[in-house]
C-alpha cells in the first residue's frame, strides 16, 4: 500500500476543473505510450462534476476518444436510461458529447436487461467482461486501469462498498451484487476492493463539508471494513482530491498547502 497523496483546492468547482485537466493528461500520456487508455468512472456529484468540467475543458480534444476504454466502479441496479443510473448521468455530462467507440464503453448491466432481478448474475457478467479485457500483462482478472476514480460518501463508502456490509469484506470476486444499501436504491453492482486495487492510480474525490468527517476518518488509519475509503488504493499511486471544506477536519500533519 502506498502513502496517499493529498491535493486540496479552494472550492469544488476548482477541484473539478483541476481534476479534469489532470485526467486529460493521464489519458493522453497513456495513449502516447501504449496506444490506449483505460479509465474507471464514478458517479455522484463530484464524479459528474469532473465529467462536466472535462466536457468544457479546452484540452479535451487532445484525447483520442476512440482509443479510450471506460468502465464503472459501481452502478445502481435500475432500468436502462433511468436518471439515477451512473451511466445515464455520465452520458449527459460528457459521453454523448465526445466520439467514443461504443464497443469500448463498458456500462454495468441494467435491471431490465437479460438478467432481470438477478443482480448477482449481472455482477458475474461484468466480472467476465473485465476478465476478457485483462491481458497477460495485467496478471489478474481485471485490466490494469490507468485511473480509477471514486467518490467518497459521508459514511466513508466508495463505489457501493458500504461500512460493515458483506461487499466490503469480499476478497475473491472482482464484482458483486449489493443488497440492502443504506442509501437508495438498495440494490447495486460494485467493484470490490481487490478489483479497485488493481488500478495503477486510484483517485478519491471529496468536496463539501458533509465529506469532511469521512475524509478525516479514512486518512487517519481506520480499518477498511469500518471505513471502505481507507481500503481504496492504487498499485502505484493513491490520490485524494479535495476541496477546502472536505479537508477541514484533516490533521494538520496531513493537510498540504493549497494547490490552487
Amino acid at each position: 500500500m502506498n502513502t496517499p497523496q493529498l491535493v486540496v483546492h479552494r472550492d469544488k468547482e476548482l477541484m473539478a476543473e483541476a481534476a479534469a485537466a489532470r485526467l486529460i493528461t493521464k489519458i493522453v500520456d497513456a495513449q502516447a505510450s501504449r496506444g490506449y487508455a483505460s479509465i474507471v468512472l464514478t458517479g455522484g456529484r463530484n464524479g459528474n462534476g469532473l465529467l462536466a468540467a472535462l466536457a468544457s475543458a479546452p484540452a479535451r480534444d487532445a484525447v483520442d476518444w476512440a482509443r479510450l476504454d471506460l468502465w464503472w466502479g459501481d452502478e445502481r441496479y435500475l432500468p436502462e436510461g433511468d436518471p439515477d443510473r451512473n451511466d445515464t448521468q455520465a452520458r449527459a455530462a460528457l459521453l454523448d458529447a465526445v466520439p467514443l467507440d461504443p464497443e469500448r464503453v463498458h456500462s454495468m448491466p441494467a435491471s431490465d436487461g437479460p438478467y432481470g432481478a438477478d443482480v448477482e448474475a449481472a455482477a458475474e457478467s461484468y466480472a467476465a467482461e473485465l476478465a476478457k479485457a485483462a491481458g497477460p500483462e495485467n496478471h489478474g482478472p481485471v485490466p490494469a486501469f490507468d485511473v480509477l476514480m471514486l467518490g467518497v460518501g459521508p459514511d466513508t463508502h466508495v463505489a457501493s462498498l458500504f461500512p460493515e456490509l458483506p461487499a466490503v469484506r469480499e476478497t475473491e470476486r472482482t464484482v458483486v451484487g449489493v443488497h440492502g444499501a443504506p442509501k437508495p436504491p438498495p440494490t447495486r453492482i460494485s467493484l470490490t476492493l481487490p478489483a479497485i486495487r488493481s488500478a495503477r492510480e486510484v483517485w478519491l474525490l471529496a468536496a463539501g463539508e458533509d465529506k469532511a468527517e469521512a475524509a478525516a476518518i479514512a486518512l487517519s488509519g481506520a480499518g477498511e471494513i469500518q471505513a471502505p475509503a481507507a481500503g481504496a488504493y492504487g498499485r502505484s499511486r493513491t490520490l485524494w482530491l479535495l476541496d477546502a471544506a472536505a479537508a477541514s477536519q484533516l490533521p494538520r500533519s496531513l493537510y498540504p498547502p493549497a494547490s490552487a
